[in-house]
């Protein structure tokens, strides 16, 4: 945190990613970078990160890919660099410097994961890296009369041996190398690597580090999350997307289709991004899921908590009448509450008075980090649409703050007499509250 944080701003920040740590605490996380990081030198920064994964009890394969120096070795060695359809081809002589290339990158990250300075974020650190010839490959092939020679793709991964690596605490990382039953060795991409092993591994979440902060829509604006079908839609459309997008987008539309439940597109150039994107609700980057993330649903009695933590904010604030939890649980049953991503970031109650056609909408509260998603539009929809399946006419509120919020929603200020008469006998004078009523 900031030095200026103050120690309540830090207490918070750090209470709110606990639920994340129980979430993740052994979850099996596939994490796929560049060579590009290593390059550059960054790569220090993000061991910092996966040392505190690792010691948060998760379940790291870390996918690294070396083309830059494979370029670097190339042209030290005067040998060109042969693409086919977007493929490197791989002949005896280049096949040689991806060996090379490949093993100077992985020996340099086996030595960053091994740091355990004093006074660093590596203080204490106990990483130790499996590796191994996990990945079997199967050559490419023929591709329009064009043989790829030692350029191949996945064909099997050894998945009991990877589980067996981190069931003793081991961190494992992969090189874009895969073995043949021949002994013959290929050279595999790493998005290649990283997607077969993550679905292989039933992997909880696949993390692709690139050079743009995720997926844009056509004006610009970052795309939090994706479907597969929204995903495919970009993919599909006729605009240019960055070469990593095209690169990364597919494969996280395929493993989400396999079943990897969340897969993540996020800049490498921002510094502590794997850790911003995993331990907050926003992200800094594009997650690709199988469906939305959002489930509306009746309240049970195990939700009583999460409810009153939505609605204590508010009451302390003078905006809702405090409820007690005894009252709560009894008025369970008119409550839903909005989900995202397993976490309640919305709640309301319906009370209908048939007797008067209406029913009033009360405890719409949305989680202060997800006021601008829709999520208050989405449960005032349907509460408006449950009561009219009730066979009743109109919709109220009772509000001191957020007038504007359902005049903008089509609702008209009324009179208190308005109301229903036992909703009129229990008005609360003191509070002043306004009227708003809808028809539906």
């Amino acid at each position: 945190m900031p030095a200026t944080t103050t120690p309540a701003d830090f207490v918070a920040w750090f209470r709110s990613v606990a639920p994340y740590i129980n979430a993740f605490r052994g979850k099996t996380f596939v994490i796929a970078f560049g060579g590009e990081v290593v390059a550059d030198g960054k790569f220090v920064e993000l061991t910092h990160d996966f040392n505190l994964l690792a010691a948060l009890g998760f379940r790291l394969v870390l996918v690294h890919g070396a083309r830059p120096q494979i370029e670097q070795h190339l042209a030290k060695n005067n040998l060109g660099d042969t693409y086919h359809q977007g493929i490197r081809m791989t002949d005896e002589e280049t096949m040689q410097c991806v060996k090379e290339a490949v093993g100077r990158v992985r020996v340099e990250i086996e030595a960053l994961l091994s740091m355990g300075l004093a006074n660093s974020p590596m203080a204490n650190a106990d990483i130790r890296v499996a590796g191994g010839n996990f990945i079997t490959a199967q050559p490419i092939g023929i591709i329009n009369g064009v043989d790829l020679l030692h350029t191949g793709s996945v064909r099997k991964v050894d998945v009991a041996a990877l589980n067996d690596r981190m069931d003793f605490g081991e961190v494992v990382l992969l090189s874009p190398l895969g073995y043949s039953p021949t002994g013959e060795v290929f050279n595999v991409t790493l998005e290649d690597i990283a997607t077969a092993t993550a679905i292989a591994l039933d992997a909880d979440k696949l993390v692709f580090l690139m050079d743009t902060d995720g997926v844009h829509d056509k004006k610009g604006k970052l795309l939090k999350e994706l479907t597969i079908a929204g995903a495919q839609e970009v993919l599909s459309g006729k605009r240019k997307l960055p070469d990593d997008v095209s690169m990364y987008l597919p494969c996280a539309v395929r493993a989400c289709e396999a079943g990897v439940a969340r897969t993540h597109l996020i800049s490498r150039h921002t510094d502590g991004a794997v850790l911003q994107e995993l331990f907050s609700d926003e992200g800094i980057g594009t997650m690709v899921v199988e469906s939305t993330l959002n489930t509306l649903r009746a309240a049970t009695i195990e939700d009583v908590g999460g409810i009153l933590h939505l609605l204590r904010p508010l009451e302390a604030a003078g905006i809702l009448v405090r409820r007690n939890r005894e009252l709560l649980e009894r008025e369970i049953e008119r409550f839903v509450v909005l989900e995202h991503d397993h976490r309640i970031v919305g709640c309301a109650a319906l009370y209908p008075f048939p007797d008067e056609a209406a029913a009033e909408l009360a405890c719409l509260a949305v989680d202060a980090q997800c006021r601008d998603r829709g999520y208050g539009q989405i449960i005032l929809d349907h509460m408006a649409g449950v009561a009219k399946t009730q066979g009743l006419k109109k919709l109220f509120v009772l509000t001191t703050r957020t007038a504007h919020w359902f005049i903008e929603r089509g609702f008209s200020e009324a009179d208190v007499s308005a109301l229903p008469a036992q909703k009129k006998s229990l008005y609360n004078w003191q509070r002043k509250s306004k009227v708003f009523v809808r028809k539906i």
